[in-house]
């Protein structure tokens, strides 16, 4: 969601290696990319240990001796992404965030994934994010991205709308798999429909003045590494990051408080809860943006309407990008459920988050 990302002068080159890693057969692939980043591992001691967590990629992390000490992370593109992600943006993206050190170092990349640092800590539950500590380190963390200036004043606007547009037109039409048609034509949206909240939200969302700021765009809590010797939180895979209106990154955020396994839109944050992160967020935003920190009640007021009625343009992308990951995808997941869901929880929200106003 970016339509230019400015890597700083100076910023370390990131090589590329003609390698391709096979999802299903992945150590042959994976060690010739550590004979190139770690020459001195001997590739008969490398021991390798996938994650089962992500839904768009292959995780592998690569690593010598009995404890994780060193660790070089593997990541393999899914099936068909290379449709609804922008790789070059991805790696522009993660390149801008380590130079203002808010992302891991990027080792390289190969022809179908990147190689990039294992940072220490837990990835994150969403009963952790609640807790108090945590989440005015999460809403710090995210003002920082947010502060983050465009090249030489350069004014950045938002591709939302165009790049839910490029995931309509992917959106399947039906499944070669009956059951899975019938299921798709009775519980999703029409194409028509589809169309016409598409049009909706762009007419009601881009006039709600939010500002256009460097985004995360897909902060679920997995993504969030939480280390707590240090007292800090990183946030981890910049595949839909760039510019984009800052109330979707934070509605985004809020409504991953579900979680994606065992979705339950029940934990989505009250007003209060609410009130308490946005004006966290305000206060770390304005100290990075080098204004005063002092935040009025109005300013959160107006934050708590916009952020919740960007939530609605959050869901209806992920409901546009799982009917995609439902035609091409080869990980293990419910992905036409998931579409379900998001796009109910659109509708159910929509009345209820229309009828806030402003102060």
């Amino acid at each position: 969601m970016a339509n230019y990302i400015h890597v700083p002068d100076g910023a370390p080159a990131v090589p590329k290696f003609n390698v391709t890693v096979d999802e299903h057969d992945f150590r042959s692939g994976a060690l010739k990319l550590m004979k190139e980043l770690r020459p001195h591992w001997k590739p008969s001691e490398v021991k390798m240990k996938p994650f089962t967590d992500g839904i768009t990629n292959k995780l592998i992390a690569c690593y010598m001796g009995s404890v994780m000490q060193e660790v070089v992370l593997v990541r393999i593109y899914g099936h068909k992404t290379e449709l609804f992600v922008d790789r070059q943006n991805e790696v522009k993206s993660f390149r801008v965030l380590q130079a203002h050190r808010c992302a891991p170092r990027l080792y390289c990349t190969f022809n179908n994934g990147l190689c990039y640092e294992f940072l220490p800590g837990t990835a994150l539950e969403p009963d952790h994010i609640r807790s108090p500590s945590v989440f005015r380190l999460i809403a710090g963390q995210l003002a920082k991205y947010h502060g983050i200036h465009a090249h030489n004043g350069w004014v950045p606007r938002s591709n939302l709308w165009l790049k839910m547009g490029q995931y309509f037109s992917l959106v399947p039409t039906h499944f070669e798999d009956a059951a899975k048609n019938l299921r798709f034509s009775l519980e999703v949206p029409s194409g028509e429909c589809l169309r016409e909240e598409m049009l909706w939200l762009q007419q009601n969302l881009s006039v709600l003045g939010s500002p256009v700021v460097l985004c995360h765009n897909d902060l679920l809590c997995k993504n969030i590494i939480f280390n707590q010797s240090a007292g800090n939180v990183k946030f981890i895979d910049y595949e839909y990051a760039g510019y984009n209106y800052q109330a979707y990154d934070i509605g985004n955020h809020f409504n991953e408080f579900a979680g994606v396994n065992e979705v339950d839109y029940s934990q989505y944050p009250g007003r209060d809860f609410q009130l308490m992160w946005l004006r966290a967020y305000l206060e770390a935003y304005k100290e990075h943006r080098d204004h005063s920190s002092e935040v009025t009640a109005t300013e959160v007021e107006v934050l708590y309407v916009q952020v919740n009625r960007f939530a609605l343009a959050s869901h209806f992308f992920w409901g546009l990008w799982a009917l995609i990951q439902a035609q091409y995808s080869t990980i293990d997941f419910d992905f036409l459920g998931y579409a379900v869901l998001r796009f109910n929880q659109y509708f159910k929200m929509k009345p209820e988050v229309t009828a806030l106003s402003f102060p």
